[in-house]
């Protein structure tokens, strides 16, 4: 029998902006140093599906993760997307004041006149590590397209010590310069989009690899024991020794 907590269901929406010249940047936050799960890492928005986020879902027609990972990134950022008719930066302040008050997300979003546009968030990947953390999660990561003006992040500071769009490659370098640090799935998942150039490669390659379940596993390769995933499911690296799986 397994002494692993159950995991939180929880969604993450990787936000992709074109530039001039480069590949896309994405939306990326580090975490503050007290979190109770991956204190001080850089991640994508997002966190747990709350109870709400169904009562939300079954208003407009989707699902509670889509809600989620929409709901997470305005608390985390004060950047929405996802929404129609794409609001103004007033009104996303207004619908964060409101979330942060406890606030339902439905009737923010109603008294605004806003709907929540499912088909802008694009199912990318499922991670359920089954790591011994004190939290474990099931995450649902969404890929969506942010236009190349999107505005500058505004953090939250309770849950981050910053937000900035940067290239998967720029995150990566910094990842292995030891000047910040990501925990496995994210590693992956930035892997994975450091080969896209645009958006649009990043959606057809999502539509290529159907979602599945990604849970880790430890196996010995050349001699040492690796962090393992499933080959065939778009990932490059598949693989990765122990030792630094932890450490990073």
């Amino acid at each position: 029998m397994s002494d692993l907590p159950e995991p939180i269901p929880a969604a993450t929406l990787v936000l992709m902006r074109a530039r001039a010249k480069g590949p896309p940047e994405l939306l990326v936050t580090e975490r503050t140093g007290n979190m109770a799960f991956a204190a001080g890492a850089l991640v994508f928005p997002g966190g747990r599906i709350d109870a709400d986020d169904h009562n939300t879902a079954e208003a407009f027609g989707t699902d509670a993760a889509t809600i989620a990972a929409i709901r997470e990134t305005i608390e985390e950022t004060g950047l929405a997307f996802g929404l129609t008719p794409a609001p103004d930066a007033m009104t996303v302040e207004a619908v964060r004041e409101g979330l942060a008050d406890e606030q339902p997300f439905t009737a923010l979003l109603a008294a605004r006149g806003l709907a929540i546009d499912p088909a802008a968030l694009i199912p990318f990947a499922r991670w359920c590590p089954n790591f011994r953390e004190t939290r474990r999660f099931d995450t649902l990561f969404f890929l969506a397209e942010a236009p190349a003006d999107a505005p500058e992040p505004r953090i939250s500071e309770h849950e981050a010590v910053r937000a900035f769009w940067a290239s998967a490659a720029d995150v990566l370098g910094e990842l292995e310069a030891r000047r910040a640090h990501a925990i496995f799935p994210t590693r992956r998942n930035l892997e994975r989009l450091a080969r896209f150039a645009s958006f649009e490669e990043a959606r057809a390659d999502a539509e290529r690899h159907p979602v599945t379940k990604i849970v880790p596993w430890v196996e010995e390769r050349e001699g040492a024991p690796h962090v393992c995933i499933p080959e065939g499911i778009g990932y490059p690296v598949i693989s990765e020794p122990l030792e630094t799986a932890r450490r990073r």
